[in-house]
């Protein structure tokens, strides 16, 4: 597929510009003090002397001619900015990826074995995703006891970006509902027509909650077509976690054994195609989202570069042209300096 579009008009040296305030300044402060200057009153002795200073017609182009000398000079800095216009063009060879982004919301999502926890380490990788995908339509989904949609599938990565910053925990009932966000997800994807369809589903526990159980959720994803990379995210042995809440609402945090059905996640990514990954820290979550991201590439070729054209020769040529017509009415019909 080939597009082209024709973005805004840019200047090569913006800072020429500035003169161009400048100059105004100038030309009125000029002006100001021109015009107060005080003429002497003249003895005409007859009609002659009076012919002698002109007629109208070359008294007011006298007085047009500055204006004349400023617009040229307008034109010429405008020319020396260079100012441009610049076509984007791109070709894609496929209709690119939908992704899905499923995100664990559930509670303990909040412990600290990654930095700060689990789940803003989840949303930080997940950021840097999105921006590695300019090409793709990215969506969001949480779940913890039950699932919803944070974000409809979307090319507008601003409000995908928006909404992720929003997810926190205790927005769903707490539980972990593996099934409802794999479910949830695959619905925002059944009716894309793009040619890959992609969901990333990230979770550090084991299915105990929703009415849908998780390989069902995955025989469905593999009938329409979606791949599920799934990330187990938790560290080997132990983990500062929260095991309960004081009064006054405080979570207290304890260290508690890391269970995550890694067994599960793993039959759902060899079924529908994908993989399964084990993030047991902030640098591993990276490069598991680096891998995707490789792995998913190669489904997808852009080639994108921008052509600029140069538009200052029509500013030079009526900046030259207003020069050379000053330049006539000066020494051909007013025949005098200003």
């Amino acid at each position: 597929m080939m597009f082209k579009h024709l973005t805004e008009v840019t200047f090569a040296a913006k800072w020429v510009l500035w003169f161009i305030p400048a100059l105004l300044v100038l030309a009125g402060l000029w002006w100001y003090f021109r015009s107060r200057k005080q003429l002497p009153a003249l003895k005409i002795s007859s009609a002659d002397s009076l012919l002698a200073f002109g007629t109208p017609f070359k008294s007011q182009l006298k007085k047009l001619l500055p204006v004349f000398r400023v617009l040229t000079l307008i034109l010429l800095l405008v020319a020396i900015a260079r100012p441009q216009t610049s076509y984007d063009e791109e070709k894609v060879t496929t209709e690119g990826i939908d992704i899905v982004i499923a995100v664990d919301v559930s509670t303990s999502m909040l412990a600290k074995d990654f930095d700060p926890n689990r789940l803003e380490a989840a949303k930080n990788q997940a950021m840097s995703f999105i921006d590695s995908r300019p090409h793709d339509r990215i969506g969001l989904v949480v779940f913890a006891g039950e699932s919803f949609t944070q974000c409809p599938v979307t090319i507008d990565h601003a409000i995908v970006k928006n909404q992720l910053k929003a997810i926190k925990n205790g927005i769903l009932e707490d539980g972990t509902a593996i099934g409802m966000g794999l479910a949830t997800s695959v619905q925002r994807l059944k009716e894309s027509q793009a040619k890959s369809k992609v969901v990333i589903l990230m979770t550090d526990g084991v299915n105990n909650r929703g009415l849908i159980d998780p390989m069902t959720a995955s025989d469905i994803a593999m009938q329409y077509g979606v791949r599920v990379y799934t990330i187990g995210i938790g560290t080997n042995g132990k983990a500062m976690t929260p095991v309960a809440m004081t009064p006054d609402g405080k979570l207290m945090f304890d260290y508690t054994d890391v269970q995550i059905d890694e067994d599960l996640l793993k039959q759902i990514a060899k079924k529908t195609g994908g993989q399964y990954f084990r993030a047991t820290g902030n640098k591993s979550l990276k490069e598991i989202y680096d891998q995707i991201d490789k792995l998913e590439k190669t489904k997808i070729e852009v080639s994108a570069y921008q052509r600029k054209t140069e538009k200052f020769q029509a500013f030079a040529l009526f900046g030259g042209l207003l020069l050379l017509i000053e330049i006539l009415c000066r020494y051909l019909f007013v025949k005098s300096l200003p």
